[in-house]
């Protein structure tokens, strides 16, 4: 998410941050490279001329001339604008309105509305224990409201049905009526998007918010467009008073246009982000993490979540507990890393927020795509429970054999093993309690760092 960004803002600041003192004059190329980062990822002008001058204005200031390390005081300046910029603090939904809480989605075609809706239906009921209805509004695309049903199947909500035959401002009107019946905690109201803004589109879901009345409009944006997202976002203010947006697709987004200027240009909060196609990939936006992600400082409380909600325990548990005793790491726990790895959004997701890697390990690291796991998986299934405990017995026709029936190849193969050994040797060297600690506190990421030369299969 914003590699070319987080690339640009590093190599811009590095001159800086080794400076005994910060003048003026550096202070000025700094902040040249700065805004010329910030126009090529898309930003709006209007706001890379309004960061800019407030970060030369805080840096030439007391606030560092009296710092012992202005080039690092420099970068807190920029990371606190960066942050400043896109909210402050993460601004949650308003649940405490008088059930059912009535939240209408808006937004062009192609922006995710309909995803988002059943992303946001699976995050109210894990983390704020809400029971959600969903309607679909979109009366011209049979397809949508299909869509809507399934998705709505996957995450446990309850389906309003609807169809092209009826009136949209009926639709809600009736699904409101019935989620009351229900008792139901929150309503999402799925609308018709467009290829374009157009006043028939505006009319409607002008006449939708008046009918439903919610307490969240949320617009729903694909971050990808860059500042067209923000300048899209306030045509949709100027007509619907908007409580808030969501960006979609960031994790394809490695400008970062969106998320900086849909704030400043909106004056409405980013509330959450879409950071991948399943339907559990959808984070608060805090704007402390992301300007931390920014600036490749990693986003360690992210992360720290995602262990929460998305590592076995037990596994992990039991893991520690076997290191601990001195038993093999075999290919059956190696095959278990990668998937709690997988789990947690996969490597390149793991790597945005890991703090103090360097351009060169993250490049190592990055090596292992997600796709490489995969592969990796296939051919320890194609192991006998023996051969995964002990790989040693792998000679020479095991090994086809266990190509063939994975569609590999021996070297991928050798690969693997090589990698499992790297790992086993990091495994027997922490075998003591520092292992185990580790293995409990992180439920199992310990074990699931990339190894050492890992690359691409």
């Amino acid at each position: 998410m914003f590699e070319n960004l987080t690339d640009r803002l590093s190599q811009s600041l590095r001159s800086i941050t080794g400076k005994a003192k910060l003048s003026e004059d550096n202070i000025q190329d700094g902040l040249r490279e700065v805004r010329r980062a910030l126009l090529e990822a898309d930003v709006a002008l209007s706001v890379v001329q309004e960061f800019t001058d407030k970060v030369k204005f805080r840096a030439v200031g007391q606030e560092v001339s009296k710092s012992l390390s202005p080039g690092q005081a420099f970068i807190k300046i920029v990371q606190a604008e960066l942050q400043s910029l896109m909210g402050e603090t993460n601004e949650e939904l308003d649940l405490k309105a008088t059930p059912p809480a009535v939240m209408l989605m808006a937004g062009l075609q192609g922006a995710g509305k309909t995803t988002t809706v059943a992303k946001l239906a699976l995050w109210l009921k894990n983390t704020q224990k809400k029971s959600v209805m969903v309607v679909s509004a979109d009366v011209y695309r049979p397809a949508a409201i299909q869509q809507l049903e399934t998705l709505a199947g996957e995450v446990g909500a309850i389906f309003f049905p609807s169809d092209t035959s009826q009136k949209p401002e009926q639709i809600v009107t009736d699904a409101i009526a019935e989620a009351k019946k229900q008792f139901v905690d929150v309503l999402f109201v799925d609308t018709a998007g467009r290829l374009a803004i157009d006043e028939a589109m505006m009319a409607e879901i002008k006449a939708l918010h008046s009918v439903a009345n919610p307490v969240e409009t949320l617009f729903v944006v694909d971050s990808m467009t860059g500042q067209d997202a923000a300048n899209t976002a306030k045509v949709f203010n100027e007509s619907l008073p908007l409580t808030g947006v969501i960006l979609t697709k960031t994790d394809g987004d490695a400008r970062g246009g969106a998320a900086l200027s849909v704030r400043q240009i909106t004056g409405k909060p980013i509330k959450f982000m879409g950071i991948g196609e399943k339907i559990d990939e959808l984070e608060a936006f805090h704007p402390d993490r992301v300007a931390s992600r920014i600036l490749g400082m990693g986003d360690v409380l992210s992360l720290i979540e995602d262990v929460e909600k998305k590592v076995d325990k037990e596994k992990a548990e039991k893991l520690a507990k076997k290191i601990k005793r001195g038993q093999r790491f075999d290919l059956e726990d190696f095959k278990e890393q990668l998937q709690q790895m997988q789990n947690m959004g996969g490597m390149a997701n793991m790597l945005d927020k890991m703090p103090g890697l360097n351009d060169a390990q993250k490049a190592a690291a990055g090596m292992v795509d997600d796709k490489s796991f995969s592969r990796m998986e296939a051919i320890i299934n194609s192991m006998t429970s023996k051969e995964r405990r002990r790989p040693e017995l792998l000679n020479g026709s095991r090994k086809r054999r266990i190509t063939q029936g994975s569609g590999t190849s021996i070297q991928d193969l050798n690969r693997l093993l090589k990698q499992h050994k790297q790992m086993q040797k990091m495994m027997k060297k922490m075998k003591g309690g520092k292992m185990a600690n580790m293995m409990r506190g992180l439920g199992g990421m310990g074990g699931a760092s990339p190894p050492g030369g890992m690359s691409r299969m």
